[in-house]
């Protein structure tokens, strides 16, 4: 499970320089807003750049709106804690991954699953 959470993560960092749609750009104070979206419309990620650099809280979403990642940078660098959703109900759970991050590199990874409530009825 934790390669699996560490090739998420690589993948997260990697859909923010690998998107064929140009960013929506706004000056927030002195960083810079970006957001990305993808084909059908739906906003893909958002997040800050500082100097040219990752900056403050990164939020990826699915196609569909759902949240499904939430990343920390400082300076372009991984910091803090991240969180990763799981949506897996057509398998009956869901699950939530913290990756915590401490010098650019993955410290601790915890996970937790939900399993999903089958109405009896």
């Amino acid at each position: 499970m934790k390669k699996f959470i560490i090739l998420v993560a690589v993948l997260f960092t990697g859909v923010i320089f690998a998107q064929d749609t140009k960013p929506v750009l706004e000056p927030f104070g002195k960083k810079v807003k970006a957001t990305y979206f993808y084909e059908n419309g739906q906003v893909q990620q958002v997040g800050f750049f500082k100097n040219g650099k990752l900056e403050g809280t990164w939020v990826s979403y699915d196609e569909n709106g759902n949240k499904i990642a939430i990343a920390e940078y400082q300076n372009g660098k991984k910091v803090g804690k991240w969180f990763f959703w799981t949506d897996a109900s057509d398998k009956g759970f869901a699950t939530l991954s913290e990756v915590d991050y401490s010098n650019n590199k993955i410290a601790s990874v915890k996970n937790w699953k939900k399993e999903a409530i089958v109405n009896a009825y």
